[in-house]
């Protein structure tokens, strides 16, 4: 299904709102053909020095990015503390939003008690809005490996305990606090920790980007890595279920995993509705007005800086034109599509081999334990060990954004993200009749992506997304600050535990998690 980029056509015919509003009309138009020829110009443009013809070898997207020496690392390797028995109090965090803003809290909530030296209460999941989902901490990670993987770094209790006072026993009530959005280091360190010393424990909600991803201090970060990569660690049963998955789709070779954010909460919150019927916009109309702020969203403007989610047809256009075939396996990961049939037709005659951990599985039987955060769950681990993962859409703290982070980490693994702003004009184009040169356009687009490599972060991509080079090494180290950590640092850190006073029988394992670790 095609979008309308003939629609600039229709807003000039457009009359009844009089002389203002066709002049207003005509100025959205101008002002979106600006952008979509600036776009183009510059695609041309920095392709110019490209040989006539670009070409992807989709053979080599199958294995894993070159490292340049670069490896996953994210042990301590400066002075290091182990926690400190005696602590300021507890901290207790409620992490709201769906999985994976959920994950990306929870690695916040472990810096937030290591910076202030506070017992981490286990974090609570929000029964999401969306999902409906009262899983809980418990219901989807492994808890008794998250304490023991985070032994070195903070102490983690399952709950506040119980006081005694006067002869009676109650428990310890947390104060509760709201933190700012992004707050800095300062906040917890002053604000906060009064308020935990004064009250012996503080409860923070909600707490999703209630720390600041960027922090100057490297050690910090791969503390996060520790927590995102080594500790949260899915429950047994989804592990299993995520490799029956992986194993079913391997049977037959490579295979891909698409996120496919085609969805009528993604839809309404981007604003793109006009691409719908009329009775599907009141649904999506209706969606965003009950469950986001109210802000006036022009799907031509939206469109044409890219924050419209692909279409699937769109997606295909972009793996065909890379060179992918219709032998391709994909594994589809999403919640239910947001109009059905009429857009993933075009998509799945491109590429009929199309999968999701429903059809995978023919007994019925792992769809059954599929459902909610779970299900979110298990989606995750089958794109984390795909050999290609493409998303369609990325946003702060979101499925994607955490995978392609997750995937990085675990050994540069390809992943192709398209960039949906410089590829618009391209389907603008085509859209009005423009074919000539389509598939060249797109090629030239995606070659300068990167297919997931080490690259230099920068805004405003997320420090979920690419944690290097904190969270790496490199040998030989070109600079001694991205030299790799001591091999013996486990024992070093096992010796201060001990020395201060608390013993443990648990393990850390190698630096470089292995895939049961993540």
């Amino acid at each position: 299904m095609r979008r309308h980029g003939h629609r600039y056509q229709h807003l000039l015919k457009q009359s009844n709102g009089g002389v203002k509003g066709m002049f207003g009309k005509l100025a959205i138009a101008a002002v979106v053909l600006v952008i979509c020829m600036v776009s183009l110009v510059s695609t041309l443009k920095s392709s110019s020095s490209s040989p006539s013809r670009s070409e992807i070898n989709v053979d080599t997207l199958w294995e894993n990015a070159p490292s340049g020496g670069w490896r996953a690392s994210s042990a301590p390797r400066s002075d290091w503390p182990t926690p400190s028995k005696q602590t300021n109090g507890y901290l207790r965090v409620r992490c709201n939003g769906g999985l994976n803003q959920q994950r990306s809290a929870i690695c916040n909530a472990v810096l937030a008690a290591r910076i202030m030296n506070a017992t981490l209460v286990l974090p609570e999941l929000d029964a999401n809005s969306f999902w409906h989902d009262d899983s809980g901490f418990q219901g989807i990670y492994d808890v008794e490996h998250f304490i023991k993987t985070l032994k070195y770094d903070v102490n983690i209790v399952e709950r506040i305990p119980e006081i005694s006072k006067n002869g009676k026993t109650r428990k310890l009530k947390a104060f509760k606090l709201e933190p700012p959005r992004d707050a800095p280091i300062s906040w917890y360190t002053s604000k906060a920790l009064e308020k935990m010393k004064e009250h012996g424990a503080i409860y923070l909600t909600p707490f999703s980007h209630r720390l600041a991803e960027e922090i100057d201090k490297p050690e910090y970060q791969r503390l996060r890595c520790r927590v995102n990569y080594h500790a949260l660690r899915f429950k047994p049963h989804i592990m299993e279920l995520s490799k029956s998955i992986v194993d079913r789709l391997r049977a037959q070779g490579h295979f891909m995993a698409i996120h496919l954010r085609f969805e009528m909460d993604m839809l309404a919150f981007a604003g793109c509705y006009d691409i719908f019927t009329p009775k599907e916009q009141e649904i999506l109309k209706k969606y965003r007005k009950e469950n986001f702020a109210e802000k006036k969203l022009i799907y031509e403007q939206r469109r044409a800086i890219g924050k419209c989610p692909l279409t699937p047809e769109e997606v295909g256009l972009i793996l065909r034109a890379m060179g992918f075939n219709n032998t391709t396996r994909i594994y589809i990961a999403s919640g239910e599509l947001f109009g059905g049939e009429r857009f993933m037709g075009p998509f799945q005659s491109m590429f009929p081999r199309l999968e999701n951990h429903s059809t995978i599985d023919t007994t019925g039987e792992l769809a059954k334990n599929t459902r909610g955060l779970v299900g979110s769950a298990v989606d995750y681990m089958v794109c984390l060990l795909a050999d290609i993962f493409m998303p369609t859409y990325d946003g702060p703290s979101n499925f994607a954004n955490n995978l392609m982070g997750h995937r990085l980490y675990y050994n540069f693994r390809t992943t192709i993200w398209p960039d949906r702003k410089a590829l618009t004009p391209v389907f603008i184009a085509r859209e009005n009749g423009h074919t000539a040169g389509f598939e060249e356009a797109i090629r030239r687009v995606m070659l300068n992506t990167n297919f997931g490599g080490p690259h230099k972060r920068i805004s405003p991509e997320s420090f979920y997304t690419n944690s290097w080079p904190e969270c790496f090494c490199q040998t030989p180290a070109q600079n001694p600050a991205d030299g790799c950590p001591p091999k013996n640092i486990s024992d070093i850190l096992e010796s201060q535990l001990q020395s201060s006073g608390v013993t443990d029988d648990g393990f850390v394992g190698s630096d470089v998690a292995s895939v049961t670790d993540k």
